[in-house]
């Protein structure tokens, strides 16, 4: 069920503005930073529909839950450097083949996957 309220609204429009992956908390931070009076309990929630509503992806980074905007409904993968959080949205079609072709030898369909590839950015490589 889509809940539509100004807080969901918030959190989205926080998040479209935020740079590469973010927490929750930290997320919750900047909300309460310009005055929100938006609880904890609600960025999670919100954070977790839009995930699961595909207008947000996420990752598990030590445990923690991260969340990025992105665009709906389009299946990509990420280049994400594990230092700085940089996170660049690639194209993987070997992946798709690949994930259809093992599917299908195995007797699955509809298959999905996520692909996240983990490395140091060029910035982080020379620092």
């Amino acid at each position: 069920m889509k809940r539509n309220t100004w807080q969901r609204e918030a959190v989205r429009q926080a998040l479209g503005t935020s740079e590469g992956f973010v927490s929750a908390q930290a997320l919750y931070s900047a909300l309460r930073d310009t005055g929100s009076p938006i609880g904890l309990a609600t960025v999670y929630r919100a954070l977790s529909d839009l995930a699961v509503e595909g207008e947000a992806d996420s990752l598990q980074q030590e445990g923690e839950s991260l969340y990025r905007a992105c665009t709906p409904h389009t299946h990509h993968h990420h280049l994400i450097c594990r230092n700085c959080g940089l996170t660049v949205e690639i194209e993987a079609d070997a992946v798709e083949s690949w994930a259809a072709s093992v599917a299908a030898q195995h007797g699955f369909t509809q298959p999905s996957h996520v692909v996240d590839v983990f490395g140091l950015c060029a910035a982080c490589s020379r620092g």
